[in-house]
């Protein structure tokens, strides 16, 4: 748990009209995360519109939360890709800008066999010194690694975590048990039970806007308060509602934060556009 923190944001990405990166919001949107709890910042993964940045991009932006952030929250970079060599680059990229750890998405598109993912994996894992947080996330990748798969890299001694978005509770009560591997909730819909059901933490695209809210829901299941826990929850269906079912994540999260004026402008890079209408915050507990 220490490598990654436990209250953890997927990021986005600012950008200005036209689709280049903006640096002013980016150092806005840390500054509102620190500000608002957050003890892991994940950047460039699919919040972060890692399908659509350039490696020169991915690595400019690491560096850039690492100088902003210093000691503050560890820093975790999206690195992963479809293709094992890219992701070797990028991780190494990544860890001389001056990254904390390195999230791994299973590679997707490709839809290689267990034995395929396996060797990604370790191969990545040993091209750096950082720890690793894989990313099983089936709906986007087109496969999911499998318990067994999970328990094998688990013996890597730089993997160390996993960010699960599969959604599969018991599954992931069966890997924790069987293995030393942290699970981290992917899936905002599910974080109280899977904090419940014994995840480390959370990486989460509505802490963008309520981070001091995931932060207190993690607090609560730690010293087994569950009636605040779910009185936190609760708060927070709305939000996450908004932002997870009104439109993909991405888009929802900036057009929160533009409405909140932490960044100044919502744009997206396509095949994204920008979420026209927003339903209305519920920003306060």
């Amino acid at each position: 748990m220490t490598d990654f923190g436990a209250n953890l944001v997927a990021m986005v990405t600012p950008m200005q009209p036209g689709g280049t990166l903006s640096e002013p919001g980016l150092a806005n949107l840390v500054d509102h995360l620190l500000a608002t709890g957050c003890d892991g910042l994940v950047v460039g993964g699919t919040t972060g519109e890692s399908p659509t940045l350039t490696e020169p991009e991915a690595a400019g932006l690491v560096r850039s939360v690492v100088a902003r952030t210093g000691d503050r929250a560890r820093v975790i970079a999206g690195i992963g890709t479809y293709d094992t060599a890219a992701s070797i680059r990028r991780a190494r990229e990544a860890e001389a800008a001056g990254a904390d750890g390195l999230l791994l998405v299973c590679p997707y598109y490709s839809r290689p066999t267990q034995a395929g993912v396996i060797a990604h994996c370790l191969a990545v894992a040993d091209a750096t010194e950082l720890p690793v947080m894989l990313y099983d996330v089936p709906a986007r990748a087109g496969i999911a690694m499998t318990p067994s798969t999970l328990a094998e890299l688990a013996a890597h001694p730089r993997i160390r975590a996993v960010k699960d978005a599969k959604g599969d509770l018991f599954e992931a009560m069966t890997v924790m048990t069987r293995t030393s591997l942290a699970y981290y909730c992917g899936i905002d819909e599910l974080n109280l039970p899977y904090l419940a059901c014994g995840a480390a933490g959370v990486v989460s695209v509505v802490a963008n806007v309520a981070a001091d809210r995931t932060a207190a829901l993690i607090a609560a299941v730690r010293r087994g308060d569950l009636e605040s826990a779910r009185a936190i929850n609760q708060s927070l269906l709305p939000l996450v509602e908004t932002i997870m079912r009104a439109g993909p994540g991405t888009t929802a999260a900036k057009a929160a934060l533009a409405e909140l004026g932490v960044i100044p402008h919502a744009t997206v890079r396509l095949p994204l556009v920008e979420q026209p209408v927003l339903p209305r915050l519920v920003v306060s507990v």
